[in-house]
């Protein structure tokens, strides 16, 4: 079964981290990233740029309305996301407990849809 694993974390948090930080934190997830490449659970994964780039859409009587930023006001952000294939649940748990991020943030762990 295929997981989305949504990375949330704090923007301002993160913006506070030197370089030496973010270097850090770019090797975890670079080693965790390959782990899950080398296991066979890897389906995809990127980081998002910065909520500020984001642009929400809603259609409202027939119109597109358009608006800058995030939908939602939250203290944490999405920052990015992992497709996983996993054999159950708990797995799926286990993988996303090893995201760097999850130390700080928070993982959503949700199954994908599957249509028959």
């Amino acid at each position: 079964m295929q997981y989305l694993l949504l990375i949330y974390r704090n923007e301002a948090e993160q913006a506070k981290m030197d370089a030496s930080e973010l270097q850090k934190m770019t090797a975890e997830y670079r080693a965790f990233t390959q782990s899950i490449i080398q296991s066979g659970n890897f389906k995809a994964g990127d980081a998002l740029q910065m909520t500020a780039t984001a642009t929400t859409v809603r259609v409202r009587d027939g119109k597109m309305l358009t608006t800058d930023g995030p939908f939602a006001e939250t203290r944490e952000q999405l920052g990015g996301y992992y497709l996983v294939e996993a054999k159950d649940l708990d797995t799926a748990l286990g993988i996303a407990a090893r995201i760097p991020t999850a130390k700080v943030g928070s993982i959503e762990v949700r199954p994908i849809m599957v249509y028959e």
